[in-house]
């Protein structure tokens, strides 16, 4: 386990978050065997903590077209372009689980055109990168592509929301300098 601190700012313990937040990590922590930093992280502020749990969940769990390694995919890729450290390692721990491939996520942040993944899911990506580095240059030829590999008008949506979640979810993370558990990195390999 490294001593390097979690984050820049405050970081909350268990017994000082409100319950409800309490609650939701202990399942977390039940599921996953540990508490992810992310959690304690962000907990020293609850509304925003709340906040940031509930848009999260509806994005990444919630009904969609896309399948949720698809939308870890989406997270892996534009966070390494974000280079944020924290979601390239947590959410690269999720998509290994999801998508059962121990290689996958080491493919999407490195370089996810030359990844193991379908044509579909490559437009996919090539659209989350844009809306995540370069959202002001979307037209509506961006669409196309996703609608020959058969996206409906909400999963195009779930795509840009979940890259434009986690735009923001990197830079707090970066910003924090929010370190990733350690037991994030043999998770799915």
């Amino acid at each position: 386990m490294s001593d390097q601190p979690i984050s820049r700012f405050p970081v909350a313990t268990l017994e000082d978050v409100p319950t409800d937040i309490r609650d939701y990590v202990l399942a977390i922590q039940e599921k996953s065997g540990f508490v992810p930093n992310v959690f304690l992280a962000l907990a020293h502020r609850p509304d925003e903590c709340r906040a940031f749990m509930n848009y999260h969940d509806t994005l990444m769990d919630g009904d969609s077209g896309l399948t949720k390694a698809e939308r870890e995919m989406i997270v892996v890729a534009t966070s390494a372009a974000n280079q944020c450290l924290y979601c390239v390692v947590s959410h690269g721990a999720i998509l290994r689980i999801r998508a059962k491939d121990p290689l996958l996520a080491d493919q999407v942040a490195v370089n996810y055109r030359k990844a193991n993944i379908s044509d579909r899911q490559r437009a996919m990506l090539d659209y989350a990168m844009k809306v995540a580095l370069c959202s002001e240059d979307i037209e509506d030829a961006d669409f196309a592509p996703l609608r020959e590999h058969g996206f409906t008008q909400d999963d195009i949506w779930d795509i840009g929301a979940v890259a434009a979640f986690f735009a923001m979810s990197n830079r707090l993370a970066n910003m924090a300098s929010m370190r990733p558990n350690d037991e994030f990195y043999g998770l799915g390999r």
